[in-house]
C-alpha cells in the first residue's frame, strides 16, 4: 500500500497559492448577466479552475480551489460579488462549490488515466465542467427553493444556470486545454524536484 504524502513543500505552497491568486484575479473579470431571480457572472474563475485542475496533483488542485473558497469564505472579496460566510446562502455559491469538486476530479482523472495530449485533456475537463455545472445547478435549486423562497422553475434553470454560460465556459475549457498540454510537462518536472 502506497501512503501519499500529508505535507505540501514550499514548492507546493507556492504554486497552490499562486492558483488561488488567479482564481481570484479570475473573479474581477466578469460580465454580470442580468438574469432572475438572481444576476449571473460569467467569470475567468474557470479557466484557472481547469489549469489547477489539469496541470496539479489531486491534492494540490482541491487545496489550492479550497484555499480560494476558505480565503471567500472568512470574508476576503475574493468572489465575483464580494465575500463572507452568508455567501453559503447565495444560490450562485454552488458554483463556487463545484470549482473544488471539478478541479480535484480532473486532476484525478489526468492522474489515474495518465492523460495526456489536446483531445483527452479537453474530455477530462468537459467532466469538470459537468460536474461544476451539475453542482451549480443543483445548489442553486436548493437554495432558491428552500432557503430563500423564490421559485424556481426548470427553464430557469436549464437557461439562466446552464445554457446562458455553458458555451463561452467550453471555450474557456478548450483554452485551457491549449495551455495546458503545452505547461503540462514543465510544471510536473518543477513540482517533482
Amino acid at each position: 500500500m502506497v501512503r501519499e504524502k500529508t505535507v505540501l513543500s514550499i514548492r507546493e505552497l507556492t504554486v497552490g497559492g499562486l492558483f488561488s491568486a488567479l482564481i481570484a484575479a479570475g473573479a474581477f473579470i466578469k460580465i454580470t448577466l442580468p438574469t432572475e431571480p438572481m444576476p449571473m457572472h460569467f467569470t475567468l474563475q474557470w479557466f484557472f479552475v481547469l489549469l489547477a485542475g489539469l496541470l496539479l496533483d489531486k491534492r494540490l488542485a482541491a487545496t489550492s480551489v479550497g484555499a480560494y473558497l476558505l480565503l471567500g469564505l472568512i470574508g476576503i472579496p475574493v468572489f465575483a460579488s464580494g465575500g463572507g460566510p452568508s455567501y453559503l446562502i447565495r444560490p450562485t455559491f454552488g458554483y463556487l462549490l463545484g470549482f473544488a469538486v471539478a478541479a480535484y476530479t480532473m486532476a484525478w482523472l489526468c492522474e489515474r488515466f495518465r492523460v495526456a495530449g489536446f483531445m483527452r485533456l479537453l474530455a477530462v475537463s468537459v467532466a469538470g465542467l459537468l460536474i461544476y455545472y451539475g453542482i451549480g445547478v443543483f445548489y442553486y435549486f436548493f437554495i432558491c427553493r428552500l432557503i430563500i423562497s423564490k421559485e424556481v422553475t426548470w427553464q430557469i434553470l436549464l437557461f439562466n444556470c446552464f445554457l446562458l454560460t455553458v458555451a463561452p465556459d467550453f471555450g474557456l475549457c478548450l483554452g485551457a486545454v491549449s495551455v495546458a498540454a503545452k505547461l503540462r510537462g514543465v510544471v510536473r518536472r518543477t513540482l517533482c524536484r
